[in-house]
C-alpha cells in the first residue's frame, strides 16, 4: 500500500507545482535542465560525445566500415543504431538482451536523424551496388534521471557531426587520411511528459513516473520538425502538439546551437 500512495503522493506536488508554472526543481514547464556536451570522449571511436542533461549522463560512440549496401538502396551508406541499458545506469534495467525500453530509446533516436537526412547516405556510397561505409552509432546509459531520448538523440548528432572516416582508393583499400562524415544537419529532439493537463519539457524521472504520456518532436535546422514519438497510453489534444512543436523549434534551436560550438 505504502508502495502506491507515495508514487500517488509525489505526482499531486508535481502536478500543484506545474498548475504555478514551476517544477521541483525550480524550471519553467518550458525549460531543459543544464546540457553539458563534451566531444571526442572516446578515444578510441571514429567520433563520440558525453552529455550530461541534469543528473542523466550518457556516451554516444561513431564506429566506421566498409560493407555491401542493402539491395533495395544500392547507392546509399547504412547507419544502425543501438542502445544500451545497463543496470549500473538504473535499478530498473536489466542485464541481458536489449529490451523493448532500448529498442524503442534506439529507433526514436536513430528515426530523428535518418528523417531529417541529417546525414548524406548518398555520399557514403563507394561503389554502388557493390560497397558502401557502414556507419554504426551505439549509445550507452551511464546514470539515468530521465529523459534519456534527448539526451541520446543530443550525444548521438554530436557524434556524428564530429566523427572521422577513413578514405578510401578507387579499389576501396582504407587509406591513412581521415574526413568528416557527410552531416548537412543538425535534427535535435525535444521530450515531453504530458501530466493531466500540463506539458513539461525535458521531464526528471519523477516526472517520467508521474506522465500520463510521452511526447518527442524532433526539428532540423530550419525549425521544420522532421520526426515524432508518441509514448505511455495517456492522448495528446491538437493544441497540445501545436503547442510542444512550437516549444521544440525555440528549444531545439538553442540545443543546435549548443552542437554547433562543439563541431
Amino acid at each position: 500500500m505504502t508502495d502506491e500512495i507515495i508514487p500517488t503522493i509525489r505526482k499531486q506536488r508535481i502536478l500543484k507545482l506545474a498548475s504555478e508554472g514551476t517544477r521541483e526543481d525550480g524550471r519553467k514547464l518550458d525549460q531543459f535542465r543544464p546540457i553539458e556536451i563534451k566531444n571526442n570522449y572516446v578515444e578510441v571511436c571514429d567520433g563520440s560525445a558525453m552529455v550530461r542533461l541534469g543528473a542523466t549522463t550518457v556516451i554516444a560512440g561513431v564506429s566506421t566500415d566498409l560493407g555491401e549496401p542493402y539491395p533495395d538502396i544500392p547507392n546509399q551508406g547504412v547507419m544502425i543504431t543501438g542502445a544500451e541499458l545497463i543496470p549500473m545506469a538504473d535499478p530498473s534495467f536489466e542485464a541481458g538482451p536489449p529490451r523493448e525500453d532500448a529498442v524503442e530509446l534506439a529507433r526514436v533516436v536513430d528515426r530523428g536523424i535518418r528523417e531529417s537526412q541529417a546525414l548524406d547516405v548518398e555520399k557514403l556510397c563507394v561503389t554502388p551496388g557493390e560497397l558502401v561505409r557502414l556507419v554504426f552509432l551505439d549509445i550507452h546509459i551511464l546514470d539515468n534521471d530521465g529523459n534519456l531520448f534527448d539526451a541520446c538523440g543530443i550525444a548521438a548528432m554530436t557524434a556524428l557531426a564530429t566523427a572521422r572516416m577513413h578514405d578510401v582508393d578507387e579499389n576501396g583499400k582504407k587509406l591513412e587520411t581521415r574526413s568528416p562524415l557527410p552531416i548537412r544537419k543538425i535534427a535535435v529532439p525535444c521530450t515531453f511528459a504530458k501530466i493531466k493537463d500540463y506539458l513539461l519539457l525535458d521531464p526528471s524521472l519523477e516526472e517520467e513516473r508521474s506522465a500520463d504520456s510521452r511526447l518527442t518532436i524532433s526539428t532540423e535546422d530550419n525549425g521544420n520538425i522532421c520526426a515524432i514519438q508518441k509514448g505511455e497510453i495517456g492522448g495528446f489534444r491538437v493544441e497540445d502538439v501545436m503547442r510542444a512543436a512550437e516549444i521544440s523549434r525555440v528549444k531545439g534551436e538553442e540545443v543546435r546551437q549548443m552542437i554547433k560550438r562543439c563541431v
